[in-house]
């Protein structure tokens, strides 16, 4: 492998990332931790931490847009059935996130703080989903804080609220 000086390596971070990996993965086998880019590697270790909570956030968001949907856009969808797809997708979304708290425990205690964010994404997903059928967001006056809870948005029971 020919030998890089630390700026060469750092430019390498954004002109072939595979080769930059390559070549800070050898120098930590080798010890050569003085031209190491450590910079950029922490920033992609902190990156790898993030990435599965992130994950859980964008389940998290999704289960809360349908949980709001249910709540308050059942006579938008159309006919009671039409709510089954937002039961099966809050299923899925917690299945999804279980899964990765199986996988990485540390998180059980993370993703509840990040309940707002959650929420963020979830509000814009329902403002989108007013415009693309032709309604007005402004008119359902969907709050700004979250009104469901985190122990609610894993584990209430939709299904036992279907009308027979």
């Amino acid at each position: 492998m020919r030998t890089l000086n630390k700026e060469e390596l750092k430019e390498l971070y954004d002109k072939d990332f595979p080769l930059w990996v390559e070549i800070n993965l050898e120098l930590l086998k080798e010890k050569a931790y003085d031209l190491v880019d450590w910079e950029n590697l922490l920033e992609e270790i902190e990156d790898m931490g993030r990435s599965d909570l992130k994950e859980c956030i964008s389940h998290l968001a999704v289960i809360l847009e349908h949980l709001y949907k249910w709540d308050n856009f059942k006579n938008l969808a159309g006919s009671e059935s039409a709510g089954k797809s937002w039961i099966r997708s809050v299923e899925n979304a917690r299945m999804e996130i279980l899964d990765i708290l199986d996988m990485y425990p540390s998180l059980r205690k993370k993703l509840p703080s990040e309940l707002a964010i959650a929420w963020k994404r979830a509000r814009r997903r329902l403002e989108y989903w007013l415009k693309d059928n032709d309604y007005d967001p402004e008119k359902f006056n969907i709050p700004e804080k979250c009104p469901y809870t985190y122990q609610e948005a894993m584990s209430r029971d939709l299904r036992k609220e279907l009308k027979p």
